[in-house]
């Protein structure tokens, strides 16, 4: 059934009528609760620092978590002290807020979130109140900027800027809102954020395979090396099918294991007995080292920008950088 309907998302015309009342009413409550904020009856509460938000208008995957990779590592080449702030979606903490380390287990701070703390040298914490995990960044890391990857929805926390990101495979599927389709807000959002990006070959930005890395002693291999073989491939993204094709666009022959978004891994799910490799995306890795063999292998990837986009981005991460540090009480 979920299956289904979210296939019938990404189809012209795939609404399925009984839903469409749902959507409409959806988009009822969304206006409303961005007009409580812009009218100040909800109130956004603001942090001593600049706040960059990415996210997008969709369901699903769309390349926020590379960007936001992406974006830490041009911050800190500028000198800035980089925070990210996640609600950790598909990890659960004894108590909130969690700062995240690459240690930590990936079923209490969610696998994003872990992600980003291996990856790059930003301090991140994982708490559903977003303003509460800005200021534990501020007053417990002395951080001065934050990115808020997954956040665009979440208007609790004030922001200095927006960068919505849209998957080209994709697009906004069949325009309707949820249920009916796979937006969380109305199209038209796109038009008020500061950078709108596309994500995809040609496009704004895309990802390319930098190698394959053993789970269980991190040594490296060129993806060459798996060239003509077969494999299996798993991927427990937003679009499994991306990681798929990447690898046959290196002829690779892959065997597909598509996971749920943020799937919760069980050895079962990546040993096979036939004894060929297994390629996965370094989402599924970090929450798979557990139980993984010599034949598990993840495939990170590099963002690479097209240069007008790395143009627009470098502008307004410049903004953010100029904007002065301020003495406002933290939570007003």
């Amino acid at each position: 059934m979920a299956g289904a309907l979210e296939r019938s998302w990404y189809r012209r015309d795939g609404a399925w009528p009984l839903l469409k009342p749902l959507a409409w009413l959806f988009g009822r409550v969304v206006a409303l609760r961005r007009l409580a904020y812009a009218q100040g009856w909800l109130k956004s509460r603001r942090v001593p620092v600049p706040v960059l938000v990415v996210g997008n208008i969709t369901v699903g995957g769309s390349g926020k978590t590379p960007l936001t990779l992406a974006l830490v590592a041009r911050l800190v080449a500028r000198g800035r002290r980089v925070g990210v702030v996640s609600r950790g979606y598909g990890g659960k903490a004894a108590r909130y807020p969690l700062q995240v380390a690459p240690d930590t287990p990936s079923a209490q701070s969610g696998d994003e979130p872990l992600l980003i703390a291996c990856r790059s040298a930003a301090r991140v914490v994982v708490d559903p109140d977003r303003p509460r995990a800005a200021i534990t960044l501020v007053e417990q890391s002395q951080v001065d900027m934050v990115i808020a990857d997954d956040g665009l929805q979440h208007y609790a926390l004030a922001r200095d800027a927006e960068i919505a990101v849209t998957d080209s495979r994709r697009g906004l599927g069949n325009g309707w809102l949820l249920p009916a389709g796979p937006l969380r807000e109305p199209p038209e959002r796109l038009d008020g954020v500061d950078l709108s990006l596309i994500h995809g070959a040609g496009e704004d930005f895309w990802l390319a395979p930098v190698g394959a890395v053993s789970l269980v002693d991190d040594r490296t291999r060129p993806l060459a090396d798996f060239r003509d073989a077969t494999v299996h491939a798993v991927a427990g993204i937003g679009d499994p099918g991306r990681f798929f094709s990447m690898l046959r666009e290196h002829a690779i022959e892959v065997i597909e294991h598509a996971q749920p978004d943020h799937h919760v891994y069980r050895a079962a799910d990546i040993v096979f007995d036939d004894g060929l490799p297994v390629l996965m995306t370094e989402k599924d890795a970090v929450k798979c080292r557990d139980f993984a063999d010599a034949r598990h292998w993840s495939v990170p990837v590099e963002l690479v920008f097209s240069p007008a986009c790395e143009a627009r981005v470098d502008a307004l991460l410049d903004r953010l950088c100029a904007l002065p540090l301020t003495k406002r009480k933290h939570l007003s």
